[in-house]
């Protein structure tokens, strides 16, 4: 019996700090843009590599803390590949149910960080996904997933019909939002858990609301619980009749790659465990803070112990309902 089975696309991350002081590089707060001077050398202050993807790293995520994982995703036959599934093996998330496609590439990630804030170049592999048959597991976690998911999606939603038992939480990548949005919200009516930031929310709904009038049109579409992250502005959590607001923890971030995914696994491990919405905000923003203050999505991800740490240390900081 697992805890949770996630389900998504893994990567291959590189991730390059960009010197915040370097002549050679901007920001343009007013149109969002990272601008690089064309044809010059950029210096870089320091370099990584790992796993990644939404579904690698809440599985990694919550395997710390605790809890029995798998993750299902299709990996090509590189070295890439061959990195991926060594990495959750040593992070001891089950591997069995990874697909491997000779002869094709893995999906991998060049994430450029300056100045706390993340761009991030994907290339995305084509893939041909199949639902396996799963083990018993309490929870599957349903994220990112590229061109034709919709096959697989199709079969989850069957399988939740088959059982009702499994509880699902849902993330939506960027290919499903823009593409493929119409059949993403099939799921939602199945959903027990639906992870988005403000941004996600929006284009699910169709525009941008209020705070409260957000919360429950995405309710309406199925799901009951709902969690919103909003960068530096922290999350919010809503079960259909109350709506909590929780701050982020004050300190500066180093890099924010991950963080929504580690907010995720935070929040699920603590749900799972039988806390509060209240609690399980304050899990979710730990796990984050532990991200942000290192490069990368799956470093700073904490145990246990580093949670009540972090909520220790800044055991002022709590949800407020609204």
């Amino acid at each position: 019996m697992f805890d949770v089975i996630t389900i998504g696309d893994a990567t291959f991350d590189t991730f390059f700090v960009i010197d915040n002081d370097s002549p050679q590089c901007h920001l343009n707060k007013d149109k969002t843009q990272l601008c690089l001077n064309y044809a010059d050398k950029i210096s870089l202050t320091s370099v990584g590599q790992s796993a990644g993807g939404n579904a690698a790293n809440v599985a990694v995520g919550i395997k710390k803390l605790g809890l029995k994982t798998a993750i299902v995703t299709e990996l090509g036959d590189d070295m890439n590949g061959l990195a991926v599934e060594e990495a959750l093996t040593r992070a001891h998330v089950d591997t069995r149910l990874i697909h491997i496609r000779k002869n094709h590439q893995t999906r991998f990630s060049v994430v450029l960080n300056y100045r706390g804030e993340r761009t991030i170049l994907s290339y995305h592999a084509n893939r041909t996904y199949v639902l396996p048959s799963l083990p018993q597991t309490k929870w599957i976690y349903y994220t990112s997933l590229g061109k034709t998911f919709e096959r697989l999606q199709d079969k989850l939603i069957a399988l939740k019909k088959r059982r009702p038992e499994i509880k699902i939480a849902a993330n939506p990548g960027s290919y499903q939002l823009r593409y493929g949005l119409a059949h993403f919200k099939k799921i939602l009516p199945h959903a027990d858990i639906l992870f988005v930031n403000k941004e996600e929310a929006a284009k699910i709904i169709g525009k941008r609301q209020p705070l409260k009038a957000t919360m429950h049109s995405l309710h309406r579409l199925g799901p009951k619980l709902v969690l919103m992250t909003d960068g530096m502005r922290g999350s919010f959590g809503s079960d259909g009749r109350q709506i909590y607001t929780m701050p982020i923890f004050p300190i500066t971030p180093t890099g924010k790659t991950g963080a929504g995914d580690a907010f995720a696994s935070g929040f699920l491990t603590a749900h799972v465990l039988g806390k509060s919405l209240e609690e399980a905000l304050r899990w979710g923003t730990a796990n984050s803070t532990g991200v942000i203050q290192q490069v990368g999505a799956q470093r700073g991800l904490q145990t246990k112990a580093g949670i009540q740490t972090l909520l220790k240390k800044f055991n002022t900081t709590k949800p407020v309902a609204i």
